[in-house]
């Protein structure tokens, strides 16, 4: 498989498909060859698996002191409200 059938294989497995990729994708697993059609149907197949496994790691809460000291390290922002010297 070339890198253009590589991205469209991943364009598959992602579900973005549009117009002309769809006829590229039918093009492809019509006219190739068995290997090539093997080949696609593979990388469409792990790419999912893939996105399965990232799609199933939960989001752990980061340390309850963590959003204070980025708070605490940013600049403080004037108050929009408040004019200055007045």
């Amino acid at each position: 498989m070339n890198e253009s059938q590589i991205d469209l294989a991943h364009t598959v497995a992602l579900g973005s498909i549009g117009d002309e990729d769809r006829r590229a994708v039918a093009e492809l697993l019509d006219n190739a060859d068995p290997v090539l059609r093997a080949a696609f149907t593979r990388e469409v197949r792990r790419t999912r698996e893939a996105l399965t496994v990232i799609a199933g790691v939960v989001a752990t809460e980061p340390p309850a002191a963590l959003r204070a000291r980025l708070l605490a390290a940013l600049p403080p922002v004037p108050d929009p409200g408040r004019t200055g010297g007045r």
